[in-house]
C-alpha cells in the first residue's frame, strides 16, 4: 500500500457503475469526489418497472457521454487516470457488460489497472467517501442496504470482509414499495409516491401482516399479497375505496414495511451488541424510514450514518471509493473478468 502511495501523490480513479438503470461515472481523487454523474433511464415508467433489454440499450447510448461529462467536470484528461473501477455484479446482466466493457476498452487503452467491484460492497463503503463533515463509521458496525433490488443485514468487520446476518426471501424492499404502489394505482418508481402520500395518512388505519420469518431475514411478497387481497375485497364494496383512502392506505403500507424492518434492526443489534449501525441503498432516501431509523438509534444508544442522499441511489461515486480501496492495496482485475449477475457479498 506505502509503495503504490509513494508512485505518485494523487490517486485518480475513474468509476463506472451500470448494474440497473443508471448509467453513471464519476471521479475520485484521493479519497474525494470530484464528479458524480447519473444518467437514469425513463423509458422504463410505462412498464411500471426496469425492461433488462431496454435498459442495457440505454447504457449504450449513455456510457460515452457519461464518463465524458464526469471527466472534464473533474477538470482532468483519460490520461490522468490511474485506474478503471466498474461494477462487476451483481445486476442486471447485459447492463453489467455495457459498463465492463467500456471500463475493459478504457483501462486497456490507457495501459492502467481494472478494478472490478461488487455492488452492494459499495452501497456500504460510500460512508468511506471523504465528505466534509459526514462522520465515518469505525470497524466492526452493522449496516442495513435497502434498495430496489436488495434488503440486506450485513455485519462490517473490514473495508472488504463482511458477512450476511439476514437477507429477504423474495421481494427487497424497494421492489414491495413499487409492487403495492402499482396496486394503488400510483406510478413507477412507487417508493417515493407512498412516501409523499404517507406524510398526510394515518399509518395505523389499516392493519397489514409484518412478516414473522424467523432469525434476521426478511420477506416482503407476504404483504403484497395481503394488500392485494384486501384491495380486492374493498373494491367489491366500494370501487372508489382506494382513492378515498389513498393516503391511509399509503401510510399503513410504510408503517407496516418500517415495523418489519426496525423489528429485525432489533435483533442484529442485540445480537451484535453494536454501537454502530450504517444505512445504505435508494430506499434510505424514504422519509418515513429515515425518521423510524433515527428514533431507534436515540432509543439504543447508536450512533447512526446514512450517507448524503447522492451517494446513497446507485451511484459510480460509491464504485470509485470502492476502486480507490482496492487500489491502494493493490487488488486488480484481469482484463477477462466476466460480469456476475449474481454474487454474495461474502465472496
Amino acid at each position: 500500500m506505502d509503495n503504490l502511495n509513494k508512485i505518485k501523490k494523487d490517486i485518480r480513479i475513474l468509476g463506472i457503475e451500470s448494474s440497473c438503470d443508471e448509467t453513471a461515472a464519476a471521479v475520485l481523487i484521493n479519497g474525494k469526489i470530484r464528479s458524480n454523474i447519473i444518467a437514469g433511464q425513463d423509458v422504463h415508467r410505462e412498464y411500471g418497472g426496469v425492461v433488462p433489454e431496454l435498459a442495457s440499450r440505454a447504457h449504450q447510448q449513455n456510457i460515452v457521454p457519461v464518463v465524458d461529462v464526469a471527466l472534464k467536470k473533474a477538470g482532468i484528461s483519460p490520461r490522468d487516470l490511474d485506474a478503471v473501477a466498474v461494477t462487476a455484479g451483481p445486476g442486471l446482466l447485459g447492463s453489467l457488460l455495457v459498463g465492463l466493457s467500456f471500463a475493459k476498452s478504457l483501462a486497456l487503452a490507457l495501459d492502467i489497472p481494472l478494478i472490478g467491484v461488487h455492488h452492494m460492497q459499495a452501497h456500504i463503503l460510500a460512508h468511506f467517501i471523504y465528505d466534509e463533515g459526514q462522520p465515518q463509521p469505525e470497524f466492526p458496525f452493522l449496516a442495513l442496504t435497502i434498495s430496489g433490488g436488495h434488503t440486506q443485514i450485513v455485519w462490517v468487520e473490514d473495508y472488504f470482509k463482511m458477512k450476511i446476518l439476514g437477507e429477504t426471501k423474495d421481494d427487497a424492499i424497494g421492489e414491495a414499495f413499487d409492487k403495492i404502489a402499482q396496486l394503488l394505482g400510483l406510478p413507477y418508481p412507487g417508493g417515493p409516491q407512498i412516501d409523499r402520500l404517507a406524510k398526510r395518512g394515518n399509518p395505523k388505519a389499516f392493519k397489514f401482516p409484518v412478516s414473522n420469518i424467523e432469525n434476521l431475514d426478511f420477506s416482503f411478497s407476504g404483504l403484497k399479497t395481503s394488500v392485494l387481497y384486501f384491495l380486492q375485497k374493498k373494491l367489491k364494496e366500494n370501487p372508489e375505496f382506494i382513492k378515498e383512502n389513498l393516503a391511509d392506505l399509503a401510510a399503513s403500507v410504510q408503517h407496516t414495511i418500517i415495523k418489519t424492518v426496525i423489528e429485525k434492526l432489533d435483533k442484529a443489534v442485540r445480537l451484535t451488541g453494536t454501537k454502530r449501525l450504517a444505512i445504505g441503498g435508494g430506499v434510505s432516501a424514504n422519509r418515513g424510514l429515515r425518521e423510524a431509523l433515527e428514533s431507534f438509534a436515540r432509543e439504543n444508544d447508536l450512533a447512526l450514518f446514512i450517507p448524503d442522499f447522492s451517494y446513497t441511489t446507485d451511484n459510480a461515486a460509491m464504485i470509485a471509493i470502492a476502486g480507490y480501496l482496492k487500489y491502494k492495496k493493490g487488488e486488480f482485475s484481469p482484463l477477462d473478468l466476466i460480469p456476475r449477475a449474481r454474487w454474495s457479498i461474502e465472496e
